[in-house]
């Protein structure tokens, strides 16, 4: 009676425990499709184009940099003598240029000749250059005044545009225009502002669930590993569990492959130059994607590879989880060559663990590649102060997929050799 109530008392335990799985996996893997999205976005915009191999964004600065030095610029005292010099000097290299240039061509014929030596008699050109001190005047006078000034930076600003457009290519600001259309949150800051509140937001309800899923999770294992006989319906409830993990542990990105230039600052014409969040490379894949990505290449060994991985990944862990639902449910095909091949002997062929070590190895090797090549990159310069990250991570998927891997490789050794009895005893007791 004792025993009885025991186990009515699993089988309870556990089928509240696939309702609480079955309704957080989906409520996680909506969740993640939601925050998945609005990061993509968030990194488009973050992208390296945009920002410091922009040239929109560098014409922008430099524009702001030459306005500032302009309205700075104070034609009185000490700057005033300063530019006084310089201007004196160029119109005086200007002149002799012009001089040597006009004597030059005029050498080449009669006429030309006597009218340089009258040049030369009458002193025009000393005469001109006596003027610098006046022309200088002028100059520094029209300068000084407002409307001019403007006229300068205007010009300034044309000829920045002119060349920039004549030297560069353009950028495509297609899709980052519909983004911003699209959440209509102001311009590209402020939108990857607000779009980086939202996935906050979501990360906080997805901890939620997480922390429910783990929670019955440990409840699951505990009762898997309780040294106690395990009925018929409690493999069933356990099988379909593992496939609630499964599910989620295709669907939920795997690896997060993220290096950015955090901070990068210096001086640009004694003005400080800062660029932040510079996004240089980003994936997040999970198995299905990447099995999806490779049987679409046009290349066939590439498709080869993503076919061993639809096998080994997905078609063998669920061939093994509905034949141990048949084998449990239906006695007559307890003995059928490819039923008990798929429930006892796929475990080496899944690969299901060779998978969650190679994706932790990915992961593991991609990270250091990143840090290593992101420190070479702050040390390129003296002058420059780069600040690198690497925010690599694994995700919900991997943790999800070995979750399965264990409860499915315990609930088959279970299956086979619960209480030192061999299946078939076990199912028929």
């Amino acid at each position: 009676m004792m025993a009885n109530t025991m186990r009515r008392t699993r089988i309870v335990i556990l089928l509240a425990s696939l309702v609480v799985l079955t309704f957080g996996s989906l409520r996680l893997c909506h969740l993640e499709t939601q925050r998945r999205a609005i990061k993509e976005d968030v990194i488009e915009l973050s992208k390296i184009k945009f920002g410091l191999f922009s040239v929109d964004e560098w014409r922008l600065i430099v524009a702001n940099i030459l306005t500032k030095k302009v309205e700075e610029f104070e034609f009185n005292g000490e700057q005033r003598e300063a530019m006084r010099i310089k201007i004196s000097n160029f119109l005086i290299k200007i002149i002799s240029d012009f001089e040597a240039r006009f004597h030059k061509e005029k050498a080449s014929s009669l006429i030309g000749m006597v009218q340089g030596g009258i040049v030369s008699i009458t002193g025009a050109m000393e005469k001109v250059k006596k003027d610098v001190p006046v022309f200088t005047e002028q100059i520094l006078d029209f300068l000084a005044k407002e409307d001019n000034r403007n006229t300068v930076q205007s010009f300034m600003l044309d000829k920045l545009a002119e060349y920039t457009d004549k030297t560069f290519s353009k950028i495509d600001y297609t899709e980052h225009d519909l983004i911003l259309e699209h959440y209509k949150l102001g311009d590209r800051p402020a939108t990857i502002t607000g779009l980086k509140v939202k996935m906050n937001l979501i990360r906080q309800e997805e901890l939620q669930y997480l922390v429910l899923i783990f929670v019955f999770l440990a409840i699951v294992f505990f009762l898997l590993l309780y040294p106690s006989p395990t009925s018929n319906y409690e493999f069933v409830l356990f099988i379909l569990i593992s496939l609630v993990l499964l599910r989620a542990g295709l669907i939920l990105p795997m690896i997060e492959i993220d290096a950015r230039i955090e901070n990068m600052s210096f001086t640009l014409f004694g003005e400080p130059v800062d660029f932040y969040d510079q996004v240089l490379y980003y994936k997040s894949k999970s198995i299905l994607d990447i099995v999806q990505l490779m049987i679409y290449q046009p290349k066939w060994d590439i498709k080869i590879v993503g076919l061993l991985v639809l096998t080994f990944s997905v078609l063998f862990p669920l061939s093994k989880l509905f034949s141990s639902l048949l084998y449990i449910a239906y006695s007559r095909v307890r003995k059928h060559p490819i039923i008990r091949f798929m429930v006892f002997r796929t475990g080496k062929w899944s690969m299901a663990d060779v998978m969650v070590v190679a994706i932790f190895m990915a992961y593991i090797g991609f990270s250091g590649i990143l840090t290593e090549q992101l420190n070479q990159l702050e040390n390129l310069s003296a002058s420059l102060d780069i600040v690198t990250t690497n925010k690599s991570s694994l995700q919900l998927g991997f943790y999800m997929f070995t979750s399965f891997v264990l409860l499915s490789l315990i609930v088959a050794h279970k299956l086979q050799y619960s209480n030192g009895k061999s299946t078939e005893e076990k199912v028929d007791s």
